[in-house]
């Protein structure tokens, strides 16, 4: 398999062309960096965009501190970055001039612009940065270390974390040679969980907001500072809703409180959705859209809860988030959608990421490889999850409480799941017990068609039953159905079928009731309520 330093010999040799290097001398400065000099250094903001006019570059292992990979190198007609450009997040990866070097560099800000007004320039560009990241998450390079997820929850739900949010990771298990070597280096306890950045940065007390800080994900805001649009939730609707704002040329802003691609960014595929006949995983096709909206200049805000809401006297909205910061816009998509309800199952929260999970990706089908497995749920996302972990899990055991699928799931893939040889589908059945001591070890299942109780050796329970919304920091501005979901539309006494009750705030997707429950939908009311959004602040 290649390595990273293959990917970047050979799939960031796309040239610019002449013309956009003309472009970018005309707002960019000349700068010269000597031998052994750290041009960029991992951590540090993405602050600008630098063009190499001659000379070589090479990107740092942050184990070694040496020229990582197999010797590949940036030379002249090449440029720095990745991704995390778009955003302003910080470099991924330490660069190093090689011999002495001279590169073309512009601000990020007058970069970003640039590319708004040449496409065709800004399609290279993108391509070569998503292709870059692409690569670290496919090589686990990166300047993140998390060590024992394996015995750890927090560590897990870092690996969770950093895994919907196509941040790259490296993960090392307490038995490994390395992860010793990196606890010697960082002067810490051996043969204890751990995240490190960098060579020697031990992140104290990790939890997924420290790391996103440290990544430059998580934004700060200015009291004064006034949005178009504010979209509260980074599901399918809400990454619609910020490519149309962005690309309408509003200034708007996403908050998501853990993960790019929401509810949908658990699922492992999706295979019925137009344009992907081979199926895409619910992460990467948000994670395309989210590139997509900060190409058009839309900010994410990750992971950033709205705990609170209120309208001020001139009319703007004002949402309080979960550190007691505020960030306020004129308009607002509400956009949430629903999480996956807690069965009220006795020790189930304790064993949250420590055997009970609510998605079921990668990360999470590391921990339940030759394993039996439980999921829980009739829909779609259930199903999806029980044809995913069958290629690793030894069995899994699809529970169901009623008597058939054909009323939640769509057919091809019930179809799919009663063919399976290694998926067992139990109708009329619930997990009434868990049980083990720091993990998960085994659980009670209840037959309701024959009474019976029984129980199933297991490292790995996927809950993904129940929808509930989002919906309590909206403090009573918006009217609420008896379960929870945002009225719009007729129901409130309005033309717009994504509007609320309350003049200047929207919701679209799963949270809004009525709505058809489909990433498709989802995407749908995302896309078309910005035009609503329009009307509005023009008739302000």
């Amino acid at each position: 398999m290649e390595t990273l330093a293959a990917d970047l010999r050979t799939m960031v040799r796309t040239p610019l062309e002449d013309a956009h290097v003309t472009e970018i001398r005309k707002i960019g400065t000349e700068r010269v960096v000597k031998a052994g000099e750290i041009v960029h250094r991992a951590g540090d903001p993405t602050t600008e965009f630098s063009y190499l006019l001659d000379g070589e570059m090479e990107a740092v292992d942050p184990a070694t501190g040496g020229r990582y990979g197999d010797g590949a190198s940036l030379g002249p007609t090449q440029f720095t970055g990745d991704i995390a450009f778009l955003s302003g997040g910080a470099y991924t990866m330490s660069l190093r001039a090689v011999q002495d070097t001279t590169l073309l560099c512009v601000e990020r800000p007058a970069m970003l612009d640039l590319m708004a007004r040449i496409p065709e320039m800004s399609d290279i560009i993108i391509t070569v940065f998503a292709a870059r990241r692409r690569g670290m998450l496919e090589r686990g390079a990166s300047n993140l270390t998390l060590i024992g997820a394996e015995v750890d929850r927090n560590i897990r739900q870092i690996a969770a974390f950093a895994g919907r949010n196509r941040i790259p990771v490296r993960m090392l298990t307490l038995d490994e040679a390395e992860a010793e070597a990196v606890a010697h280096a960082c002067a810490i306890a051996p043969n204890a969980p751990a995240v490190i950045f960098g060579k020697g940065e031990p992140i104290p007390d990790p939890t997924p907001g420290k790391i996103a800080s440290r990544l430059g994900l998580d934004l700060s805001f200015a009291e004064d500072e006034l949005h178009d649009v504010l979209i509260v939730g980074g599901g399918p609707a809400g990454v619609a809703a910020a490519v149309y704002a962005g690309s309408e040329g509003l200034k708007a802003l996403v908050v998501e409180d853990l993960a790019i691609g929401g509810q949908a960014g658990t699922s492992s595929r999706i295979e019925n959705y137009m344009g992907f006949p081979t199926g895409i995983s619910g992460a990467d096709l948000c994670w395309r859209g989210e590139v997509q909206a900060m190409k058009f200049g839309t900010r994410f805000a990750v992971p950033r809860r709205a705990a609170g809401l209120h309208r001020k006297d001139d009319g703007t909205f004002h949402v309080t988030l979960d550190d007691g910061s505020e960030t306020c816009a004129r308009a607002l998509v509400v956009a949430t959608g629903v999480q996956y309800r807690k069965l009220p199952i006795a020790r189930l929260e304790e064993f949250e990421s420590a055997g009970i999970y609510y998605a079921a990706t990668d990360v999470e089908a590391r921990y339940c490889r030759d394993t039996e497995v439980v999921v829980i749920g009739g829909g779609n996302s259930a199903g999806q999850a029980a044809m995913f972990l069958s290629r690793t899990a030894k069995h899994v055991h699809l529970l169901v409480r009623g008597e058939s699928l054909a009323a939640s799931m769509s057919r091809y893939l019930s179809d799919r799941l009663e063919a399976h040889p290694r998926i067992t589908i139990h109708y009329r059945t619930q997990m009434t017990g868990c049980h083990g001591d720091a993990e998960v070890q085994a659980v009670t299942l209840h037959s309701a068609a024959d009474g019976q109780d029984w129980q199933i050796d297991t490292r790995a329970v996927f809950v993904m039953v129940g929808a509930a919304p989002n919906t309590e920091w909206l403090s009573g501005l918006v009217d609420l159905n008896a379960q929870g979901f945002v009225k719009t539309g007729a129901d409130v006494g309005q033309s717009s079928a994504y509007a609320t009750g309350c003049p200047g705030i929207f919701a679209v997707g799963d949270v809004r009731a009525g709505s058809v429950k489909r990433v498709a939908s989802a995407v749908g009311e995302g896309s078309v309520v910005i035009s609503r959004v329009w009307d509005y602040l023009n008739a302000e």
